[in-house]
């Protein structure tokens, strides 16, 4: 099989020391999205010596777009955002063009072993065990050994009493999926204000996720989870619905990968396809940052959560995945001219134009 690895980073990649024999054993190609810095390229080209390594800054970027879509190219190119974690939806792209059998994606930040050899188990083997929750929501830390005592649950999860009710449904049911997400100890992804009432002045807590209690858990069709991009891996049948959401704008950032997570688990159920969580479990060393701005940006968008996946969660039509976004797209414009708040609505409204935009571009290659 031909793995891609998609990194987004304007650090050394001091995570991928230990992972660079895996990498070259497995045939796994490296894609890091950066800013252009030869400095930081030359000493990332060392820690990788030896493995297939391709960089994109904003000029390879554009030059990408200009090759591919001529005259026109800006209108495409505008659908990667400048400086912001979701630049790796570019990354999607290229591993697409080049014929990769599955991609992994996975932040600067997560140490892990055995990280394409995981994914790819979980994508394609037929273990595992389904869970259903009459909530609508699974809470992925429900798979985490916590080291303190406690409820937590994950940036991304609603606030909502009734999605956080975990009174789950087990069944002895694997199977094959189109995407996973690997899981992380250290560090939990919480957000916010669950870091700040947990007393973390720095983004980081006293709370640790200690180890992984199961390697595979299938949400049922119509149960969501909360999807990190730290470390998940998918195959190229969802990329025209995988699209990472334009953030950093508007004051709005960091539910890139939570609404997208959220897009392509409702279509992988119209469709009749499987998502899973686990292993690969990496250990998350977070970089210190104020939790202060971290929560100013995530505010407006944990308000538009709470209803975001009820607006994406009625019917959709396509019997692929461009056809069923496109859809899904037209859900959500038809239910965000409910939202009061004009700010939300332009918001909303510039996403639809670059997921609809994605698609063209997916379709292009």
């Amino acid at each position: 099989m031909k793995p891609f690895l998609v990194v987004a980073t304007i650090n050394e990649l001091d995570n991928l020391r230990g992972l660079t024999d895996e990498l070259m054993a497995t045939g796994t190609r490296v894609v890091v999205v950066d800013e252009g810095s030869a400095a930081m390229r030359e000493r990332n080209s060392r820690i990788l010596s030896g493995v297939p390594i391709e960089y994109y800054g904003p000029s390879e970027r554009a030059d990408w777009f200009k090759e591919r879509f001529g005259a026109p190219y800006c209108r495409y190119l505008s659908v990667i955002p400048e400086r912001a974690h979701a630049e790796t939806s570019f990354g999607f792209l290229v591993a697409l063009e080049e014929g990769a059998d599955f991609i992994v994606e996975l932040d600067d930040d997560v140490i892990i072993s055995n990280l394409i050899a995981g994914h790819r188990e979980n994508l394609f083997g037929d273990g595992g065990v389904t869970v259903s929750s009459p909530s609508r929501w699974y809470n992925s830390l429900d798979m985490i050994a916590m080291g303190a005592p406690g409820r937590f649950f994950p940036r991304g999860h609603p606030y909502s009493r009734e999605q956080r009710a975990e009174n789950y449904e087990w069944r002895s049911s694997g199977g094959r999926c189109v995407v996973n997400m690997g899981h992380w100890l250290g560090n939990p992804d919480f957000d916010a204000l669950t870091i700040l009432y947990n007393g973390g002045m720095d983004g980081r807590c006293g709370v640790k996720g200690v180890s992984l209690n199961r390697d595979k858990v299938i949400a049922d069709g119509g149960t969501y989870f909360a999807v990190c991009s730290m470390n998940t891996s998918f195959v190229p049948k969802v990329i025209p619905a995988f699209y990472q959401l334009y953030m950093n704008t508007m004051g709005i950032d960091r539910f890139d990968d939570i609404w997208s997570g959220i897009f392509v688990k409702r279509i992988a159920d119209h469709l009749g396809d499987k998502v899973s969580l686990g292993k690969p479990a990496g250990t998350h060393d977070k970089r210190p940052r104020s939790v202060f701005k971290d929560l100013k940006k995530e505010m407006d968008g944990m308000i538009l959560n709470e209803s975001l996946w009820q607006i994406v969660d009625g019917d959709l039509t396509g019997k692929t995945y461009a056809d069923a976004y496109l859809s899904l797209a037209g859900l959500l414009e038809k239910g965000m001219r409910a939202i009061s708040d004009e700010n939300y609505r332009k918001f909303m409204a510039l996403q639809l134009e670059k997921m609809r935009l994605w698609v063209e571009v997916v379709d292009k290659i």
